[in-house]
């Protein structure tokens, strides 16, 4: 299996650190490898302990790599957090083949001229996105390539981040003895996954409830629009546990996943399990109606949070509703509280491949679908040129040929 086949996924989240790998094989993905560590030395989406960060990476990688059999060098890398902002942008060029082709290079200098803006020294541009082409005035174009023209224009999204935010995430890449391919927004990468191409058009809003942070993402006219963050995520709900059960996070943690229901009403009194207390050697017994009190309070605030969220941004009427993503939505009845909350169209996304069928590894997955569908494009755009230069040497071939042959025939004579 050569390197070329496979794209190798990081997502550096609160809570888990996942690796993916993706085989490509005849225009098709599979998911042949996953890794996953608890992650140690993030808070709220954000390093504060490189070291601890590392060994996290190191971690799911290896576990990935055991799976598969293979060596990782290159991935990647997830980047979200409340430091990302969208901004719009244009750029002009000038088609620079002799036959006025659109080709891959009037692309790449269109996004490269449309990055030429001003920003604040703290910050970097992590990429750019189209969101359509316009070629001699003719708007509307999703993929000029191919077509004849004189001006190419585009009108893009610019994702910038915070450079401290960007270098810490390199770094602890780098330190794992690994190699950032690229980094790629986590809100793009889930779209990419979770949502039609009819859902990014009309406009759906994508929320991903991590451990730590809820991304708010607004897809319309086919891409990204608008993002924001906020620190709160499933984290919050196992503090509840803690407090309220008098008990460890550690201890919260695994009842919420056991036993966890975020709704009421759906809890059975029957089930009971029991927790050590803090400061108590002595062991008391819950019922699963005691631990849904505690959940379902916080997960309606979360929902009654992401909705002023959104209405705040400008998206509240948004056609194509909600679609749910993140650990977080494994817990029972979430979606169930998301619809009264939301008041609108809901429903939860999860990748359609074996050992990821889990709302976690929307973000994972999306980043290897969406890798792929640009290295897809670059490729099947790049051969009509090759075999354009084939086939020129062929012609340039038969000239020298045919002259070469007059030039013999001419020099018996002489």
């Amino acid at each position: 299996m050569s390197s070329s086949d496979t794209i190798v996924s990081l997502d550096i989240g609160t809570s888990k650190v996942r690796a993916i790998i993706g085989e490509l094989s005849g225009g098709t993905i599979n998911i042949i490898g996953v890794g996953s560590a608890d992650s140690e030395g993030i808070r709220k989406g954000s390093i504060v302990d490189i070291d601890q960060t590392v060994q996290s990476i190191r971690s799911a990688i290896d576990h990935a790599e055991r799976m598969v059999g293979i060596q990782i060098s290159d991935v990647y890398v997830g980047i979200s957090g409340n430091h990302i902002s969208l901004q719009s942008s244009h750029g002009v060029v000038a088609v620079s083949n002799e036959d006025r082709e659109i080709g891959e290079d009037d692309i790449v200098r269109v996004l490269q001229a449309a990055k030429v803006i001003a920003l604040p020294p703290e910050r970097e541009i992590i990429d750019v996105v189209p969101k359509q082409y316009v070629v001699d005035g003719l708007e509307g174009i999703h993929d000029p390539r191919g077509m004849i023209g004189v001006r190419l224009e585009v009108e893009a999204i610019i994702i910038t981040g915070a450079k401290t935010g960007i270098h810490n995430l390199r770094r602890v890449v780098d330190k794992a003895g690994l190699r950032c391919a690229d980094l790629v927004l986590m809100s793009l990468a889930s779209g990419h996954m979770a949502l039609s191409k009819d859902e990014k058009s009309i406009g759906t809003i994508l929320v991903d409830i991590g451990a730590g942070a809820t991304t708010i993402s607004v897809f319309e006219n086919g891409t990204i629009a608008a993002t924001s963050t906020l620190p709160i995520g499933g984290d919050f709900i196992t503090s509840d546990i803690a407090y309220g059960l008098h008990t460890q996070s550690d201890n919260a943690e695994k009842v919420k996943l056991k036993y966890g229901c975020a709704v009421i009403e759906d809890a059975a009194e029957e089930q009971q399990f029991r927790v050590p207390r803090i400061g108590s050697n002595v062991e008391k017994q819950f019922s699963q109606v005691d631990l849904a009190n505690i959940i379902e309070p916080r997960v309606q605030e979360i929902f009654q949070l992401v909705r002023a969220e959104v209405y705040r941004m400008g998206y509240g009427d948004a056609p194509g509703g909600y679609v749910l993503a993140g650990g977080s939505m494994s817990l029972p009845g979430m979606l169930t509280i998301a619809q009264l909350e939301l008041g609108v169209s809901v429903r939860t996304a999860t990748p359609d491949y074996i050992g990821v069928r889990d709302p976690s590894f929307v973000g994972g997955v999306g980043i290897i679908q969406f890798v792929s569908k640009s290295l897809r494009g670059r490729v099947t755009n790049a051969r009509p040129k090759q075999a354009a230069v084939k086939q020129t040497a062929a012609v340039a071939a038969e000239k020298t040929g045919w002259f070469e042959k007059v030039k013999n025939f001419f020099s018996e004579f002489i």
